[in-house]
Formats: C-alpha cells, structure tokens, sequence
C-alpha cells in the first residue's frame, strides 16, 4: 500500500519564497540608493577641492527673495584665493567665528554642549557651529532648520573634514558666507563697505565685517551699531592669538 506524503510544506514553500524575493528586492534597492548617495556625495566634495563653488542655494534663494520684495536681483561676488585674502580677514574669521577651527575635527563639541544648555534654558543664543559646519551647510544645503539638515550638515561637515584642507575650508568660507544684502564674500564685502579689495583690509575692517555675520542682513559695517562696535573691537585684540591654516 502506498504511503501518502504530506504535502502542507510544499503548500507553504511558494508564499515564503516570494516574502523573501520581496524582502530581498527591498533590501537590494536600499543599498544601491545608500551607495549612489555616498557616490555622488563624496565625488561632488571632491570636486569643490579643485573647483570653486560656482553658486549657492542661499544666494538663488536671497536673490528670488529680493525679486518678490520688488527690489532688483542681486549677487555681488568675486573669488579671491586663499593667498590673496588678507591674513587680518582670515585670522578675524577664527576670532569671531571659530577659536578652535585649526584643532577641532569638524565639531566644536564644548561650545555645542554650551549652546544646547542655554538653549535648553530658555536664553536666546547662537548655534555652536563651527567654520566646517557652516561651510557645509552654505555650500551643499539649505538655511532653514530642521533635523534633517542638521543630519545631512554633519555628514558634509565630516566629508570636508576628510577630503579638504583647513586652508580650503578657510577659503571657501571667506568666498561664499553671506556678508550683506544681495552680498556674498569677502571680496563683494570690501569693495561694498569700505571701497577697497579683501587684500588689503586693515584690522578693525576685516573685525567689522567678521562682526556682522550673524545678521548680515540687519547690520552694515559700514554703520555698526554699539554691540557691533564692541565685537569688532573684541575681535581686533585677539586677532594675533590665532595662527592660519598652512
């Protein structure tokens, strides 16, 4: 007499196949977009280490803001190399912006811990963010805030960190931060505040521009308010307490 097999293995086999063809699948499209991005990414930071940034989401941005104002398109920029900017300009940057820029990895992670506690507080301040951060975040992303532009900002912060010298991140930083109305760069700075190029600022002009930055469009140096004033003067007595990148 025949024996009967049971058959309630092969019945199950096909469904559990083809949940996992389907996982598969999934998993196998996930890491070519996670190898496209990390691709496309890295090459385009490595690019930027032989090619100057032709254009900024933020200034498209300020620039479309001005045209729905009624006011005329404007960005004024013009690239100077890292050894024609003035050594006063590049050490003022570091003052004000970024005291620990030549040590640091990319994260400046006391003034970070700083401004998360007053934060935290309620005390209104700035972001502990460092030259890299900031250069990330002007060069491959957006202004507004969020948790994913935080997210992708360290990821960059790091790249740069990585494939860029501190003299490049110094460089591009000085060209492309948003310095004025319409204004972006230390050059389009120089010429717009005081009539003269970013080679041959002296001390408090290079402190006066470096002082605004936190609200460039609110405040002019060539008009500085008080505190203005007095953190470009704060900047001018420590400017020689820095070195530059060499």
């Amino acid at each position: 007499m025949a024996i009967k097999r049971s058959t309630s293995k092969r019945k199950n086999t096909p469904k559990k196949r083809a949940s996992f063809n389907w996982k598969q699948r999934i998993g196998i499209w996930a890491a070519r977009i996670v190898l496209l991005f990390l691709g496309f990414t890295i090459f385009w930071v490595l690019l930027l280490t032989v090619m100057n940034p032709p254009v900024t989401y933020l200034q498209l941005k300020r620039g479309m803001e001005r045209k729905a104002a009624g006011k005329t398109w404007k960005i004024e920029k013009k690239w100077l190399t890292y050894e024609e900017l003035s050594d006063n300009l590049k050490r003022a940057a570091i003052a004000g912006e970024d005291a620990t820029f030549l040590t640091h990895n990319g994260f400046d992670t006391k003034a970070i811990k700083e401004a998360f506690e007053k934060n935290q507080a309620g005390k209104k301040l700035r972001g502990g963010s460092t030259i890299s951060q900031q250069v990330a975040k002007n060069v491959f992303l957006w202004p507004e805030r969020s948790w994913l532009r935080k997210g992708l900002e360290t990821y960059f912060t790091v790249l740069i960190e990585i494939f860029w010298s501190k003299k490049r991140i110094l460089e591009i930083y000085l060209n492309v931060i948003e310095m004025g109305q319409g204004v972006y760069g230390a050059e389009a700075a120089a010429q717009y505040y005081f009539h003269k190029s970013a080679k041959s600022l002296s001390r408090k002009e290079a402190a006066l521009i470096i002082a605004i930055l936190p609200s460039p469009q609110k405040w002019d140096a060539r008009r500085p308010s008080a505190y203005v004033n007095r953190r470009a003067n704060s900047i001018v007595r420590y400017l020689n307490y820095y070195k530059l990148p060499e």
